[in-house]
């Protein structure tokens, strides 16, 4: 079996192709450098003469401040792009997998947003992922899976936990959001269910995060308690902080459709950053 993995060299393609090498299976993979996806004539020489069994399609704009002075530039990537690729997928007739967030919701309440609830973004990154979903809905109505995913962080490149880190070497008192709550997400649990998920044929929409909630001040707290650093977390609101893109104060998502459809759920997101902060210690020893 062939399977096509765009956005390898970002934190969870990267750790999809290596899901894919452990399990014995051909992963084709790509990114900017090898592949535009804006580019729909070069998607589908690529795609159609590498000719993979399913495609899992990791490839984005991910820097949401920057989305909101560029949006049409994020739109190319995460709308256009994901369309060129599902446009391929429908010609080869092959299944799709496609990776959307939790920023397609609009951040109210307390409820677990639930797969089929109604998707209102706040903000351009949000509206550009969901975009996206369209896209592979209309190309690929019958062999896709959309998967929301959250707060993701893993040992290939920029993340939550390693810039909480790094500010650690200099700073005794960081000032962290308090009102947003949702899932930590590890990239290699995600890797593992994605590609469960691939070898089979119950498509669908999925939310997939770590269990349990938290908001970011309390995984930085987590994050600087289980690596032994002294550093004073003080809680701050998503106003007092004043990012670029408004953020959905409720990212909670609701992911027991993944362990009703047959699928192995994620671990805690406590277990999660253990084995990540060791992952780190191990790299960074050699």
């Amino acid at each position: 079996m062939k399977i096509f993995v765009t956005g390898i060299r970002g934190q969870l393609g990267h750790d999809i192709m290596l899901e894919l090498e452990k399990r014995g299976i051909e992963g084709i993979g790509t990114d900017i450098q090898e592949l535009d996806i804006t580019d729909e004539a070069a998607v589908d020489r690529y795609v159609t003469e590498a000719a993979p069994d399913a495609m899992i399609h990791c490839a984005a704009w991910t820097a949401v401040d920057a989305a909101e002075e560029r949006e049409e530039d994020c739109r190319r990537v995460n709308a256009l792009g994901t369309e060129n690729i599902a446009k391929v997928c429908a010609k080869l007739g092959i299944p799709m997998m496609y990776f959307s967030t939790d920023y397609v919701f609009n951040g109210k309440g307390e409820r677990p947003w639930e797969p089929e609830d109604e998707a209102e973004p706040l903000g351009a990154y949000g509206r550009t992922k969901y975009e996206g979903e369209q896209a592979v809905r209309k190309y690929v109505p019958d062999k896709h899976f959309i998967l929301r995913i959250q707060w993701v962080y893993g040992i290939n490149g920029k993340n939550f936990v390693k810039t909480m880190l790094r500010l650690s070497e200099d700073h005794k008192e960081l000032r962290v959001v308090d009102d947003q709550i949702g899932s930590p997400t590890y990239t290699p649990d995600i890797a593992r269910l994605a590609v469960d998920m691939i070898l089979t044929d119950r498509y669908g929409t999925y939310h997939v995060a770590n269990k349990g909630y938290c908001s970011w001040y309390d995984f930085a707290v987590d994050i600087f308690r289980l690596s032994g650093k002294d550093v004073k977390v003080i809680p701050v609101s998503s106003e007092e902080y004043g990012a670029k893109a408004v953020r959905p104060n409720n990212s909670r998502m609701d992911t027991s459709k993944v362990e009703k459809n047959g699928f192995e759920g994620l671990p805690g997101w406590e277990d999660a950053l253990k084995r990540f902060l060791k992952e780190l210690s191990e790299a960074s020893e050699g």
